[in-house]
């Protein structure tokens, strides 16, 4: 009589397993959303490119390397027949991706069409953000280089724009790629003329300081349309910032000790923020600092005392410091 429990002895098979949810769920939605009507007319002969479509969007779900392997995955009897498809080379889910890129523009204009004609979104608000990734290659002709917010101003890279109906909706609805080098101010008006057509005169257009321009302002403004965007502080506002006086602010978070005021303007409304909370860390993180730097130039000296060599850092051999502490964040956004 079995007294315990005990693990059997497991053999392996050739059996295979795979999220059968997700396939089904990206088929769902594709079908749902109408996207079979705008891929179809991409691909005459030869396979189905939405199931291939629908296949390779699964499989970047799941596993997610490269396209190489997506192929592999791809090609298996029951996958295989999950998209009614028939085994196929490597090279064919490289030529869809091709045919994807090239006529990305309209590709993703009829997927506009497709969500708004589908959905009745409460507003058309939109958040615009642009963002760098890095290449591991030469091969592509977008790639340059540029400021790297991946910390990697070694390797060649892209810009890629992001646009999304802001909340409650959150959903993406255009993205724009385009040289690593294209500067944030330069890359809003190709973000923006993408999805324009599908905004509501009024709608508020919320991006950051590093595509705010006066070029850019005028653009939006000139459609009858909002702008939330921060600002880079000039010394005009430098003088606001001297004069700025808790008692004659608005309490906006007494937990947070968030202070608000606003200057009116004949076109526009400057905000300025004040945290305690900011500021505490801040002032900590700068004392932490100068208690760093502190201690490397006790040890630099030390070093020239005993005519040794200079003790090494990361990131430098040796370095020489100037910093500023301020006693606040300000941030100024625009309306």
């Amino acid at each position: 009589m079995q007294t315990k429990l005990r693990t059997y002895d497991i053999s392996p098979n050739n059996n295979i397993c795979f999220p059968v949810g997700t396939i089904l769920t990206v088929q769902k939605q594709h079908e749902k959303l109408g996207f079979q009507h705008v891929f179809s007319k991409y691909k005459k002969k030869g396979r189905d490119l939405n199931s291939l479509i629908t296949a390779l969007v699964s499989y970047k779900l799941t596993d997610n390397f490269s396209i190489s392997k997506a192929s592999e995955w791809i090609n298996r009897e029951e996958v295989l027949e999950l998209f009614e498809l028939d085994e196929f080379q490597e090279r064919i889910l490289f030529r869809v991706l091709e045919t994807i890129g090239e006529n990305r523009e309209e590709i993703i204009a009829d997927i506009q069409d497709c969500l708004f004609q589908k959905f009745d979104f409460e507003h058309t608000n939109i958040n615009l953000d642009w963002i760098s990734l890095i290449l591991y290659g030469n091969k592509s002709i977008l790639g340059k280089y540029g400021y790297s917010r991946d910390h990697r101003p070694d390797k060649k890279q892209i810009t890629v724009g992001i646009s999304e109906l802001a909340n409650p909706i959150n959903v993406p609805v255009g993205i724009t790629v385009r040289k690593g080098n294209v500067l944030d101010t330069t890359h809003f008006s190709d973000t923006y003329f993408q999805i324009k057509s599908k905004l509501e005169k009024g709608s508020r257009i919320t991006f950051d300081k590093g595509a705010h321009s006066k070029d850019n302002i005028k653009l939006s403004l000139a459609d009858k349309m909002k702008c939330l965007t921060a600002k880079k502080l000039n010394k005009s506002d430098d003088k606001r910032i001297e004069k700025f006086d808790k008692s004659k602010a608005e309490l906006i978070d007494a937990e947070k000790g968030i202070y608000g005021i606003k200057f009116v303007k004949p076109s526009s409304i400057d905000y300025f923020y004040f945290s305690e909370t900011l500021q505490k860390q801040q002032l900590e993180s700068r004392a932490r600092s100068a208690l760093r730097k502190l201690q490397e130039a006790k040890e630099i000296q030390n070093s020239i005392d005993k005519n040794k060599q200079l003790p090494k850092w990361k990131g430098s051999t040796h370095r020489v410091h100037f910093f500023k502490c301020s006693l606040g964040s300000t941030h100024r956004v625009q309306l």
